[in-house]
């Protein structure tokens, strides 16, 4: 399993008081059924001038070496003008993903989304959706209550395709089946090529802010339709 994250430049601080305190890049391999074969680190490279994190890096890596010696850990600096600026974040992330050498069919990529800034986590995202990233998101937590405040916290892996998540498939497929039925106010039709027609729409709808031009014989129902898909859209 390979982790790829973003160094925690608050989150993951340490100090002397480190280890009494969560901070995620460490604690994910703190977990027992959880092996981490290599861990990806990203970090920022300081501009001309400010002061780098070397010294954090270094600790980070050492204190993952500590709660998991079988995790391999690689630093990536990665340079961009401003950690706030989407373009610049995204930019930067996309050339990463571009330049590593991927391995799908032989390893588990996770994409660690809990580190960073915002704009970092939300281009980590994009990324992995669009598969430039090809891996599942993870989320790491806290502890919650009942557990002790120096315990690992929690994870979630979190797989894009919606088709996997039973409910959501479930709620989605309910959701087309409502919105075919008011297009067709309601009628039912056993006509396949009415019924996939309708499909069509359905999907154009709402998948498309481009007009819609509906042609046909006087009285077909155009008007009639016309108003549905206005309506369903709104």
């Amino acid at each position: 399993m390979v982790v790829i994250g973003l160094l925690g430049t608050n989150l993951d601080r340490g100090g002397k008081q480190r280890w009494d305190r969560w901070r995620p890049s460490i604690d994910l391999c703190r977990h027992d059924d959880f092996l981490i074969d290599r861990f990806e680190l990203l970090h920022e490279q300081p501009r001309a001038g400010e002061r780098g994190l070397d010294w954090l890096v270094e600790q980070v890596v050492a204190d993952i070496g500590q709660v998991s010696p079988e995790t391999l850990v690689r630093e990536h600096a990665i340079t961009w003008p401003d950690p706030w600026d989407f373009e610049g974040v995204y930019a930067a992330l996309l050339d990463f993903a571009r330049s590593y050498p991927f391995a799908p069919d032989d390893e588990d990529y996770l994409i660690h989304i809990t580190t960073g800034t915002h704009v970092a986590q939300i281009c980590l995202f994009l990324l992995t959706e669009s598969r430039e990233l090809p891996g599942r998101l993870l989320q790491s937590s806290p502890p919650g209550r009942g557990q002790p405040p120096n315990a690992p916290g929690t994870l979630q892996i979190i797989d894009l395709d919606l088709s996997k998540y039973d409910r959501l498939a479930s709620r989605f497929a309910e959701r087309t089946q409502r919105d075919l039925s008011f297009l067709k106010a309601g009628i039912a039709t056993r006509s396949a090529r009415f019924n996939a027609l309708i499909e069509r729409i359905e999907r154009v709808v709402l998948a498309s802010a481009a007009p819609i031009l509906l042609g046909g014989p006087t009285g077909a129902g155009k008007t009639r339709l016309a108003r549905k898909i206005f309506e369903l859209k709104q």
